[in-house]
């Protein structure tokens, strides 16, 4: 496997640069979604240390359009990336995919409809998609929905599906308030890929029960998986939520990591995945005034990533050395 020029891992930055000649920037948006363990279709309460809130910039809100979001993003973005010409409209609060198909209908083609968004990726629940949502999907993503789009170097829209998987484990999914077990998550991930949808995942990294034994032990069972991507978070005990009394409650039942321990576990957890999974993120960042405590300081995303490069080359270990 050749990995980007430098790198010991198969990073996701400059992933679209390479395909298309240029850097695409995620826009953030809220449509205004809620999920069926927050409703009562599966239960109530949302995930054990989800706060919705700490995870998106100021300029999304469900009371906007999905349009104003976007030239609000686009606006709020040039400063930081001056050279991005094109975006991709990030459906990312709650569950994406929640609703009937007429409405994702309309909210992704207006997404769409702005000139400067080649894209949309989409951030879901496996329970909250089907065969009538991914055929949809499938034909947006090749041309057979929107006849008259025209975007310089983009022949169709780029449509990407994340899910939210967090554990390989049941126990752990049905401990945190998932309202769905692993093997969903495997059915979400397989009916996506056959269509040749860019299919994603989110893991956490510290949930309750689990051990560095178990957190490496999954690594097999995500190479089976038919991904494209993959993003880990550590856990963050954000203000608030479930989690954070449990944590102040228990705390001998999760794992704590100062952030050079974090950075070779998760290098322990890169050699177990396979090399050609893309590694979109390995640590999460939450605003400090969410979490009771910020354990690691204010180190930013960017410093972490130099941190591991600089581990991995002291290790002299790569992505996938120790796949079989």
């Amino acid at each position: 496997m050749d990995f980007p020029k430098g790198k010991r891992y198969n990073t996701f930055a400059g992933y679209y640069k390479r395909l298309y000649g240029e850097r695409l920037q995620k826009l953030v948006l809220d449509a205004g979604f809620t999920c069926p363990n927050r409703d009562g279709t599966v239960g109530f309460g949302g995930c054990t240390y989800c706060n919705n809130a700490a995870f998106h910039p100021g300029y999304s809100t469900p009371s906007k359009s999905i349009y104003t979001q976007l030239e609000a993003g686009i606006e709020f973005n040039r400063i930081r990336y001056p050279r991005a010409k094109h975006y991709l409209a990030y459906f990312q609060s709650f569950s994406n995919t929640y609703a009937p198909i007429e409405k994702l209908r309309v909210l992704y083609e207006e997404a769409l409809s702005h000139p400067e968004i080649v894209g949309i990726t989409i951030g879901t629940r496996p329970d909250c998609i089907n065969q009538e949502k991914l055929d949809y999907l499938s034909d947006l993503k090749n041309g057979k929905i929107l006849k008259n789009w025209r975007r310089e170097n983009f022949l169709h829209p780029l449509v990407t599906i994340e899910y939210g998987i967090e554990s390989c484990y049941d126990d752990t999914l049905s401990h945190i308030n998932r309202g769905h077990n692993f093997e969903s998550a495997k059915r979400a991930v397989d009916m996506s890929a056959k269509r040749g949808i860019d299919t994603g995942a989110h893991f956490i990294i510290g949930l309750p029960g689990e051990t560095k034994e178990m957190l490496l032990a999954q690594c097999p069972t995500i190479n089976k998986l038919p991904l494209k991507s993959i993003k880990f978070h550590q856990l963050q005990y954000v203000k608030g939520t479930a989690i954070e009394k449990e944590h102040e409650a228990r705390p001998e039942n999760f794992l704590e990591f100062d952030l050079p321990e974090y950075i070779d576990f998760m290098i322990d957890i890169l050699e177990r995945l396979r090399p050609d999974l893309y590694i979109q993120r390995i640590a999460g960042e939450v605003p400090p005034r969410f979490v009771k405590q910020t354990k690691w300081g204010l180190v930013r995303n960017f410093d972490i990533l130099h941190k591991l490069d600089a581990r991995l080359k002291e290790r002299n270990t790569w992505q996938g050395r120790l796949v079989q």
